[in-house]
């Protein structure tokens, strides 16, 4: 399973934490992640957690006030990336004794080690 990007955006659309998996160039990133998260943020919750972006999947869920959301190949499964999301809100939880936007925002560090220990190369290495 070969992850593209992980962005953690809030409910205005402000990313608190983005990490890519394969060279992307600035411009193309900034511009990217404003139509995921316009097209993230604009989808009722009734629709499902998923959608194509040009070559990419991407799969979200939303988590109190903050989006967790996922660029894959097309070929992945939606719902192993789902329970990969709820996987790393679980972990973050646990660490941060009930997540929330300014836990990740003051230990963005931290924040990057635990997915950094869950993925590695954007390859999903711990699964427990």
């Amino acid at each position: 399973m070969t992850l593209k990007y992980f962005l953690l955006v809030n409910k205005q659309g402000q990313t608190r934490l983005s990490q890519y998996y394969q060279y992307v160039p600035l411009g193309v990133r900034t511009i990217m992640e404003a139509d995921i998260v316009r097209q993230c943020l604009a989808r009722a919750e009734t629709q499902c957690s998923f959608m194509k972006y040009e070559d990419y999947k991407v799969v979200y869920r939303r988590y109190a006030s903050l989006f967790f959301i996922v660029g894959c190949d097309l070929d992945e499964n939606e719902l192993a990336l789902l329970e990969f999301i709820h996987q790393v809100v679980e972990t973050m939880d646990r660490y941060f004794e009930s997540v929330c936007e300014l836990d990740i925002m003051f230990n963005l560090d931290k924040a990057h080690m635990i997915l950094d220990e869950i993925v590695m190369n954007g390859e999903i290495v711990e699964t427990n």
